[in-house]
């Protein structure tokens, strides 16, 4: 099983969030060894504070999901900002059930309108993971405009892939028709969890969704907190590509190709 968790960010309160995260799950009887999913930045709200609230490694953070995933029994998957060195990295962290650290991931793509990148350094690779018997792939909010780096993904025989966000609602239809557009053209099931209500700045909608291989809605949540829960086929994700191989087409040779404009064309 699968559970998204869509909830409102107390704005840069990191114990508080800790809490409300608790407090929703604790109504759900979440069956051991599944996915757990929160929000990007889960702990403080799409912050540009970078510098106050970015933690190591081993943060409050960190040690928060940790100790979630033991308790579940669970894979648990949130977003994070870290300090890096002399970066500070959007990040998403999963934990295993056993709390070990399975995979980290850091945004390929800070979104740039939005003064992102002018606090956060971008990714340098994309992550691929196995969990339980999926192959996941995950991403953080703008990286869901940029197809190619799901085709990456797709190349690495990702099943599943996540987007944890705080996408606004100004721009709710996007999100939900690039998710649906990332399963349909990947074969894959595509997993999107945002967060709701606001922050000082913008209106959060919510909009939780799963899509699976075809396009078609397993499960979708509305505009206030809920946790979205679906069971997903193993199994769909190769059936589907095996039985409609479009993914075998891909002209990887065009990929940096020249673009031959109206001079050339002249000639």
């Amino acid at each position: 099983m699968v559970y998204g968790c869509q909830f409102n960010i107390v704005w840069e309160d990191k114990a508080a969030n800790f809490g409300r995260v608790r407090s929703i799950l604790r109504k759900h009887r979440i069956s051991p060894k599944s996915l757990i999913i929160l929000p990007e930045m889960f702990a403080t709200g799409f912050t540009m504070n970078a510098g106050d609230f970015s933690e190591p490694i081993d943060g409050p953070t960190t040690v928060f999901l940790r100790q979630l995933a033991t308790e579940r029994r669970s894979y648990v998957l949130g977003g994070i900002a870290r300090q890096a060195g002399q970066l500070v990295l959007n990040e998403a962290v999963c934990i295993a059930p056993s709390g070990d650290c399975l995979a980290r991931y850091a945004k390929l793509h800070p979104f740039s309108p939005g003064g992102e990148s002018d606090h956060y350094s971008a990714g340098d690779h994309l992550t691929v993971f196995r969990c339980g018997n999926l192959k996941v792939a995950v991403f953080i909010c703008y990286d869901l405009r940029f197809p190619e780096a799901f085709r990456a993904a797709v190349a690495q025989s990702a099943d599943i892939m996540i987007v944890i966000a705080n996408w606004p609602s100004r721009r709710h239809l996007h999100w939900t028709t690039l998710l649906q557009a990332r399963a349909i053209e990947n074969q894959a099931y595509v997993i999107g969890v945002n967060r709701c209500g606001r922050d000082p700045k913008l209106e959060y909608s919510g909009g939780s969704v799963v899509f699976d291989p075809h396009g078609n809605t397993v499960a979708s949540a509305g505009k206030r907190e809920a946790v979205l829960a679906a069971r997903l086929d193993p199994k769909m994700p190769s059936q589907w590509r095996n039985e409609f191989p479009v993914l075998k087409d891909i002209r990887r040779d065009l990929f940096g190709l020249p673009i031959v404009g109206m001079a050339q064309c002249r000639r």
